[in-house]
């Protein structure tokens, strides 16, 4: 059965925002002769991976709004140089917008079931997409998206 995360975006005050940071990560792994995947690494390793890897997705929690996901390819625990248990989530460096929901603040991240999982905003309002950020969340603010 699938399972999703979902967890804060920090330093991101746009889906635009992290777009750049996802490009610009993978140029430093293309510079540095790396595998070119997105990776994001975590303090604390899922014990329900095998659920997450069945079609699961990372929700991001941008400006207390729940904006966009990426789906999850992979999750590999490994162990620090300080001898800590952590865990890369290998991610589609695509993002993908849903339907903007309210979440708030918590720390790490957490266990999200499907059907608590916002729909993707091609199927809640076709076109929105095409939207600035700014309008779809005066959209979202007035009850209309």
């Amino acid at each position: 059965m699938t399972l999703h995360l979902i967890k804060l975006c920090v330093g991101c005050d746009s889906v635009k925002d992290l777009e750049d940071w996802i490009r610009e990560k993978l140029k430093q792994r293309r510079k540095r002769r790396l595998s070119p995947e997105h990776m994001h690494r975590t303090r604390m390793v899922p014990k329900r991976s095998e659920e997450l890897r069945d079609g699961g997705s990372l929700y991001w929690v941008i400006r207390g709004e729940i904006m966009c996901r990426q789906r999850l390819l992979d999750v590999r625990p490994f162990v620090d140089k300080e001898g800590v248990g952590r865990c890369h989530l290998v991610l589609e460096p695509k993002l993908i917008l849903v339907e903007p929901r309210p979440w708030r603040a918590f720390q790490g991240w957490r266990y999200l079931a499907a059907g608590d999982a916002p729909r993707d905003l091609d199927r809640a309002a076709p076109g929105a997409k095409n939207m600035p950020e700014a309008l779809r969340r005066e959209l979202r603010g007035l009850g209309l998206l």
